[in-house]
């Protein structure tokens, strides 16, 4: 039978693996290999994919590709015994955990030796919290793969030494299945690689750890393995020799904590003893005649193992890989037809060819004799060599208890109540962010229109006042408000990341994504894209086709970031001031956003992109506890982009708009005004009728002077393109400036109306209240609920921001898909909300 005839609850042996190509190599490598038992826990609420269980940890495969894998039934009578595999082994103490004590003294690093260690490990390992323990960084922590999206650098001054950390992003193995794990993989091999790696791994989850383990070791590579999560571990009460299985795989093993920095001290004690000429290692893991740790020597068997031995011969007569260690990796990396290695021989060595042939030819031999695949073997191999060393140190216990994560997950993840939940979250989202919010950006409102008012008071009239008030105050302060919003939004979105809800989100809606055209794991980027877009194009990475990878990118602008919240706050506030009436209509431009981004990739995937279909191989890390630390850092990191956007782009949009807005001056009509003006002060009217007369006066020359401005000669130049989705030419000026970013949208509308009246000072309230009031020259009203939901809708779809677009392009390899995305995105943005106006008009 096939494992996706497995049913819910039922548990089999795998029996062989079919498929081809890098699905079958990266399932493999995830542990689905000859032998190993696995479980079917549950269907997702479409029934596609299925969630299994498998070496202790849960993850989930397509139907199709489930279809692909033949399996065994395990009868009742072949489980293992509930007590444990039969020893009467005593616990090992428990080691004791230090944490790490940074050295002081740091005016003499300059004259400390650097050690450079870079941090691996498969994801949800707990890699970043190391490295944010250790240099102090702030660095995001998520539970869930593809957090960390580009290596990070950071320090600290331990031993003696300057320590650099290196955090790359987490991987299963050293295949180069994906973008990240290629750059990894040419990182720690390449010029620059660093003095030793430092190995992360889940000792929860020992089997389909160490995987990443052995291939370290086979590269010959100074490894150090922080077994992290100890506490967990010490939890189930298991037998683990950990001192015997370091001294059976040739590298040292250290138990830490990492989220609260317990056993960093051991840890960074151990690295430092593999400094160079530093010898005090252990001399049972220390090789004295090559100054190195010992290598590790994986034996493939009597068939590989020829091949093998004849392939390093070859390789080190052909290259100047005369070392035997990288010798031999090279060749298994050839006969498990590794294209990076090929590509490397070819282009570095002239008999790389004659190499490529002689691997063909042992792999054609191989078929015949065995009518295997060579990587098959090796992966099976690399599996029953960690059995067997795990055999030796460690006594699981099989209790049959369902774990936590199992609980949470027959709810989250159920058939009926899945999409439910998910929607609830979403929703109650929402409304925290616009709800909540509103008490602290009132007060912050406040603040900033008593700011304006005191400046405005203390100086003198003239240019320099009204840029200082109604340029920086007005155009800043009007953004600067919305960060209790943003703060919120952050919070919910940080929550959901780190307890591990993120990818059962993206589990119950890989069935509905990929009828959409996009990959299951596209829904993690499309998610934090509700953040800021620029992460979620780099978090792309996670997805192993490039066809799929190109699709999410382009399709993330309509995913609605948190800077064009402060334009739906406002408008939504002005014009639906009803709270549930303004949460729905908020609610519905961030689904809408969805429903543009899923039907756009699905047109660029019939047409454009058409053909390619990589299966959803995704691991479901068990649900964790966020941690105060990981939350505030997440939170803080995002505040803080935000604020700094703030003093720069933001403040240097203000101040460009004001002044397009401010001259040229109209001297001329200035005079003729006040001549007015004098003129009604002068009369015997009433003063109510008096001051009713100056303010029309005062606010039609304001008219006057923002339309033969700079920035209104643009905005008329702009007006016929949107004048048929019901906007005028102060519309245009303000989208034409959210190009820079979206968040400048709100500051140029707090610059050009608060600009046009009293005294410059009228912060979101009275903004809200201009925009109510504003007339065209008709007599008509500039906004209605309609045009403003309308424009909402624009500021939604069109124009990404330039940060967005310099993204898109860097991490697709070529700038055109930058300008595809933003020539695509404004037509689109046009087009919807040309229908959604012009329908208006029809139903009245």
């Amino acid at each position: 039978m096939n494992l996706a005839q497995l049913k819910t609850g039922d548990k089999a042996v795998i029996v062989r693996v079919g498929g081809s190509g890098a699905f079958r190599k990266r399932i493999l490598e995830m542990g689905f290999v000859q032998g190993k038992e696995i479980m079917s826990v549950h269907n997702a609420p479409l029934k596609d994919p299925i969630y299994y269980k498998i070496l202790d940890y849960n993850v989930s495969l397509r139907r199709k590709d489930a279809e692909l894998i033949e399996v065994r039934p395990l009868e009742p009578l072949m489980e293992p015994r509930p007590e444990g595999q039969g020893g009467d082994e005593e616990l090992l103490p428990e080691p004791q955990l230090h944490s790490l004590h940074r050295m002081q003294g740091r005016a003499q690093a300059g004259t400390l030796p650097t050690l450079r260690i870079a941090l691996l490990g498969n994801p949800n390992c707990g890699k970043t919290s190391l490295f944010n323990q250790a240099s102090g960084a702030h660095e995001h922590v998520g539970n869930y793969s593809g957090v960390t999206v580009e290596a990070k650098t950071g320090h600290i001054y331990y031993g003696g030494y300057r320590l650099e950390i290196i955090d790359l992003p987490g991987t299963y193995s050293l295949s180069p299945y994906s973008p990240e794990e290629l750059y990894i993989r040419s990182y720690i091999t390449g010029d620059e690689r660093p003095d030793l790696v430092l190995n992360v791994i889940d000792t929860c989850n020992l089997e389909r750890n160490l995987y990443l383990t052995l291939q370290l070791k086979e590269l010959g590579l100074p490894v150090v393995v922080a077994l992290n999560m100890f506490d967990e571990f010490i939890a189930r009460k298991e037998y683990f020799d950990y001192p015997r299985l370091s001294r059976l795989l040739g590298v040292p093993m250290i138990p830490t904590v990492c989220r609260t920095g317990l056993g960093l001290e051991a840890l960074f004690d151990e690295v430092i003893s593999l400094a160079p000429g530093i010898k005090s290692a252990d001399p049972q893991l220390f090789d004295p005649e090559r100054g190195k740790l010992r290598p590790l020597r994986i034996p493939y068997g009597s068939t590989l193992e020829p091949m093998i031995e004849e392939l390093t011969e070859k390789v080190k007569e052909h290259t100047t890989l005369h070392d035997p260690i990288l010798a031999r990796s090279t060749a298994i990396k050839l006969l498990e037809r590794d294209e990076d290695i090929e590509s490397q021989l070819l282009h570095r060595y002239a008999r790389g060819g004659f190499l490529l042939s002689a691997r063909d030819f042992a792999l054609h031999r191989l078929k015949e004799e065995r009518s295997e695949e060579a990587e098959a073997l090796i992966t099976d191999a690399r599996y029953g060599f960690i059995s067997g060393a795990l055999k030796e140190t460690y006594r699981p216990k099989h209790s049959g208890k369902r774990t936590l994560t199992d609980r949470i997950d027959d709810i989250v993840t159920h058939r009926l109540w899945g999409f439910p939940i998910f929607l609830a979250l979403m929703a109650f989202m929402f409304f925290c962010t616009f709800a909540l919010g509103q008490y602290p950006m009132d007060l912050i409102d406040l603040g900033v229109a008593k700011l304006g008012e005191w400046v405005g008071g203390i100086m003198a009239d003239g240019p320099l006042r009204d840029l200082i008030v109604d340029g920086v105050i007005a155009g800043v302060g009007g953004v600067i408000v919305f960060l209790p919003q943003i703060i919120i939004l952050y919070l919910f979105i940080s929550l959901l990341e780190d307890s591990g809800y993120m990818a059962r989100a993206a589990f119950i809606m890989d069935k509905l994504m990929h009828k959409m055209g996009l990959h299951g794991k596209s829904f993690i980027p499309l998610i934090m894209g509700f953040g800021c877009n620029v992460p979620a194009v780099m978090s792309t990475r996670m997805i192993e086709s490039r066809k799929s990878r190109l699709v999410t990118m382009l399709v993330l602008p309509f995913m609605s970031c948190s800077a064009r919240l402060p334009v739906y706050i406002l408008l939504s506030g002005a014009f639906f001031p009803i709270p549930w009436q303004a949460t729905l209509v908020l609610f519905s431009l961030y689904l809408i956003g969805v429903l543009v981004a899923v039907c756009s990739a699905r047109l660029l995937k019939s047409t454009t992109f058409k053909g390619e279909d990589i299966p959803f191989v995704m691991e479901l890390p068990p649900y964790r506890t966020p941690t105060a630390r990981s939350i505030l850092i997440h939170v803080w990191t995002r505040a803080k982009q935000y604020l700094q956007k703030m003093g720069t782009v933001i403040l240097a949009a203000s101040i460009l708009v004001w002044f397009m807005s401010y001259y040229p001056r109209q001297n001329d009509a200035r005079a003729v005004k006040d001549q007015k003006v004098e003129a009604v002060q002068a009369s015997l009217l009433p003063e109510v009728e008096k001051q009713a007369q100056v303010d029309s006066l005062e606010h039609a020359f304001a008219i006057y002077h923002q339309e033969q401005s700079i920035i209104g000669r643009i905005g008329h130049i702009s007006e016929p393109i949107i004048r048929p989705l019901g906007f005028d030419w102060k519309m245009g000026v303000s989208i034409v400036s959210g190009l820079m970013a979206k968040e400048v949208v709100v500051s140029t509308m707090g610059v050009i109306y608060t600009g046009s009246g009293d005294d410059g000072e009228e912060a979101v309230a009275q903004l809200s209240e201009r925009m109510r009031t504003e007339r065209r020259a008709d007599g008509s009203p500039s906004f209605t609920p309609i045009v403003a939901y309308t424009f909402m809708l624009f500021v939604l779809l069109y124009f990404p921001c330039i940060a967005t677009l310099i993204a898109i392009g860097r991490e697709a390899g070529h700038w055109r898909w930058g300008a595809f995305a933003a020539v695509y995105s404004c037509a689109l943005a046009w087009l919807v909300c040309f229908i959604v106006y012009q329908t208006s008009l029809l139903l009245g």
